[in-house]
Order: structure tokens, then sequence, then C-alpha cells
């Protein structure tokens, strides 16, 4: 069973059918699905499971605080079920991987006080961009050696 599912169930989330097969195609480390890519592969498992039981399914997994809405500049959201993690996203620029990776620094002491306008900050977001491994390659290949 997968770590999302048990940790719905802790919660005492009714486990539906519709319900256990979006959290199953959640489940996994580096997951950051758009909803649309949710449905695509909820309906490969499931093929009666509706778009809106899939939108519904995540914006409740979200209110739970069990799935992450992550935004990385495109459009579409993507769902993060690494929620019980603080983290960070590295995204490729080229395709758009997305990757979770944790600094050894806290974020919030990266603001200098002169920089906090009085607030008291309890949380920052980091989107670390670069390009992946294949990406990078591509590069290299379009304009030579180097």
């Amino acid at each position: 069973m997968s770590d999302l599912v048990e940790r719905l169930r802790g919660r005492g989330w009714r486990m539906t059918a519709q319900r256990r097969v979006v959290a199953e195609v959640l489940d996994g480390d580096h997951v950051h699905l758009t909803a649309d890519e949710v449905q695509i592969r909820a309906v490969r498992l499931l093929p009666e499971i509706s778009r809106a039981t899939v939108y519904n399914t995540l914006g409740e997994m979200v209110s739970l605080g069990e799935v992450m809405e992550v935004t990385t500049g495109g459009r579409a959201k993507r769902y993060d079920p690494n929620a019980r993690h603080p983290h960070q996203h590295l995204v490729c620029s080229g395709c758009g991987t997305i990757r979770d990776v944790h600094p050894t620094h806290s974020p919030l002491g990266d603001l200098p006080d002169t920089e906090r306008f009085g607030f008291t900050v309890t949380a920052a977001e980091i989107t670390y961009r670069g390009l992946c491994p294949a990406c990078a390659g591509t590069v290299r290949t379009e304009r030579g050696p180097g």
C-alpha cells in the first residue's frame, strides 16, 4: 500500500476506489503531476473515474495538508505528495522536470533583517532552476562542444 494512502487512512479519510486511485497515482519520490496528468493516469487504473472527481480529490488532499500545490512558473499547478518533509524544488528550464531538493541551510536565514520590513518570516519557497543532464547535453550538441 502506498505511503500517501496510509497517511490519508491514518487521518480517517474515507478511502473510496476513486480516492485510492488518485492517491496511488501521486505516490512516489519526485512526483509533481498536473491535475490533467493525474486524470490520465487515474483513468488507466479506473476507467470510470471522472475529471471532477480527480480535481475534487486533489483539492481535498491539499486541504488536508497531505499534498502540496506547486507552482513553478508554468500555467498548471502541480501536486506534490511530499508534504510532510520540508524541501525546495529544482526545475529544468528546458524540459520542465522537477526534483525535490533538501538544502542544508534554512532559506529563512538568507533574508537579512534589513529586508524583512518588520515581518516575522515563517516560511520560504525557493525554486532552483537550471538544465537537467539531458537538456544540458542537447544544448551542448546544438552549439557544439564546450
